[in-house]
C-alpha cells in the first residue's frame, strides 16, 4: 500500500465506515488494535465495551459489521460472548484477537463459528482478517439473494405449472364437450337426414340405396370415432362415477388396444373424491400404461389402488424387462418428469423401480388432505371470471359411454 511521508496511507481499503464492536477487557490492548486498524488504512468506527450487560446492549441498540473478542475475559469468556452475539446477529463475522492459544482451542473456536483469529502479538494480520472476513459476508449475503432468487423463481414456476394444468384440463373438458355434443348432434342429423332421403329413392335405384347404406355406416363408425375422442380428452365416467371406474375402464381399453392383460383392484370405499386428485391419480395411470406398452414388453398388467396412512396410494405393476436406473434419472425422460410434476403439485410423489427381467414398479402417493393451492385458486379464478367454475363446466355423462 503506497504511504506519504507522514505514514499516513494514500487510500482506504473500503469506501464506507467499518462500524466495529471490541469486546476487551484491557484499555492498552484496545488502543493497540485500534492503532493497527488504523495504520492498515481503515475507514472504522470503534465501541468498545468490556462486559457482557455492556456487549448485549450495543448489539441491540447497534449492528456492527464486525465484532472483535477477546478469548479471556474474566467472568465473561469469549465463546459465550460469541454464542449471544450469534444468537442476535449469526451473520456478523466474529474475529478473537487474543494472546497466545493452543492449536485445539483455535480448532473448536472456528468449529463454534468463529470468522478468524488473530494474535495481539501479530496485529499486522488484523486488517487483512477484516478485509477478508467483510468479503466473505458480502459473498454470503449475494449467495443468499440469489438463493432466494431461485426459491422465488421455483416458486413461481411450480405456480404457474399448477396454472397450466387447470388451464389444460378445462381445455380438455371444453373439447370433449364440443366434439361430443356438437359433432355428434351434427353427425346424428346427418344420418336422419340421409335416412329420409333414401326412403324417398325409389326401391328399383339399387345402386342408390347401397350407396346411402354405406354413407350410413361411414356416419356409424364416425359418431363412434367422435364418442372415443371425447372420452379420451375426458371420460365422463371419471366425473360421474369416481377414480376407480375411471381406472378400470381406462384398463379394460388399454387390455383391447394392446392385448397386454390388466387388472385393477381397490380397496377404496369412496367413488368420489377431490377433483384434483382424480385427475392426478387418472393423467399419470395413462401415461404409465402409454410407457408399458411402448417400452416394456410386458404380458400382464396389475393396478392397486388404497388409502394408506393418510395418503392414496397407487400401485402399478408390469411383468416386461425392467426399467434401469439410468432411464429413471434421465432427464430427457419427459413422460416420467411429468408424472413427478403432476403427483408433486399436490405434495404427492411417484417412484420408479425395476429389475432386469424382473418388472417395473411405479407407485404414486397423494396426501389425501392437501389443500388446494391459493395460486392455483387465484389465477385459475381471474383467467375464468367470466366462465361458472365446478360441475357446471364439465360435459354430461353420456351412458352410451
Amino acid at each position: 500500500m503506497g504511504r506519504v511521508g507522514c505514514g499516513r496511507p494514500l487510500f482506504s481499503p473500503v469506501k464506507k465506515e467499518i462500524r466495529i464492536l471490541m469486546l476487551e477487557d484491557n484499555v492498552a490492548d484496545a488502543e493497540l488494535i485500534r492503532f493497527a486498524l488504523r495504520e492498515g488504512g481503515l475507514l472504522f468506527s470503534l465501541k468498545r465495551v468490556d462486559s457482557k450487560t455492556a456487549f448485549l446492549r450495543e448489539l441491540g441498540e447497534h449492528t456492527p459489521d464486525v465484532i472483535l473478542l477477546d478469548y479471556a475475559l474474566p467472568g465473561f469468556d469469549g465463546f459465550s460472548a460469541l454464542t449471544l452475539a450469534q444468537e442476535h446477529h449469526p451473520d456478523i463475522p466474529f474475529i478473537f484477537v487474543t494472546g497466545t492459544l493452543g492449536e485445539e482451542v483455535v480448532i473448536e473456536m472456528l468449529k463454534s463459528g468463529a470468522t478468524d483469529y488473530v494474535l495481539k502479538t501479530r496485529l499486522s494480520r488484523l486488517v487483512p482478517a477484516v478485509l477478508r472476513a467483510l468479503r466473505e459476508k458480502e459473498e454470503r449475503s449475494d449467495r443468499r439473494k440469489t438463493e432466494e432468487k431461485l426459491r422465488r423463481s421455483h416458486e413461481q414456476l411450480r405456480a404457474l405449472s399448477v396454472y397450466l394444468q387447470h388451464i389444460r384440463e378445462d381445455e380438455r373438458i371444453r373439447i370433449s364437450r364440443q366434439v361430443h355434443d356438437e359433432l355428434g348432434q351434427s353427425l346424428t342429423g346427418l344420418k336422419m337426414d340421409l335416412y329420409w332421403l333414401s326412403t324417398r329413392v325409389p326401391k328399383q335405384l339399387r345402386e342408390l340405396h347401397d350407396k346411402a347404406k354405406s354413407m350410413s355406416a361411414h356416419i356409424d363408425s364416425t359418431i363412434q370415432t367422435v364418442r372415443r375422442i371425447s372420452t379420451e380428452l375426458r371420460p365422463g365416467i371419471l366425473d360421474d362415477l369416481g377414480l376407480v371406474a375411471a381406472l378400470e375402464w381406462q384398463a379394460h381399453e388399454f387390455q383391447k388396444r394392446s392385448g397386454i392383460k390388466c387388472e385393477v383392484t381397490s380397496d377404496l370405499k369412496e367413488a368420489i373424491l377431490n377433483e384434483d386428485l382424480n385427475t392426478a391419480f387418472f393423467r399419470i395411470f395413462q401415461e404409465t400404461l402409454t410407457n408399458i406398452s411402448r417400452h416394456a414388453n410386458a404380458t400382464k398388467v396389475t393396478v392397486h389402488l388404497k388409502r394408506e396412512r393418510g395418503n392414496l396410494a397407487l400401485t402399478v405393476r408390469d411383468n416386461g424387462r425392467g426399467i434401469s436406473e439410468a432411464e429413471i434419472s434421465n432427464t430427457k425422460s419427459i413422460g416420467l418428469l411429468g408424472m413427478r410434476e403432476r403427483a408433486g403439485l399436490l405434495g404427492g410423489k411417484v417412484t420408479f423401480s425395476g429389475a432386469p427381467d424382473g418388472g417395473t414398479t411405479v407407485l404414486v402417493r397423494i396426501p389425501l388432505s392437501r389443500p388446494v393451492r391459493e395460486i392455483k385458486n387465484r389465477n385459475h379464478e381471474n383467467s375464468h371470471s367470466r366462465r361458472p367454475r365446478g360441475r357446471a363446466t364439465r360435459p354430461k355423462a353420456n351412458p352410451r359411454r
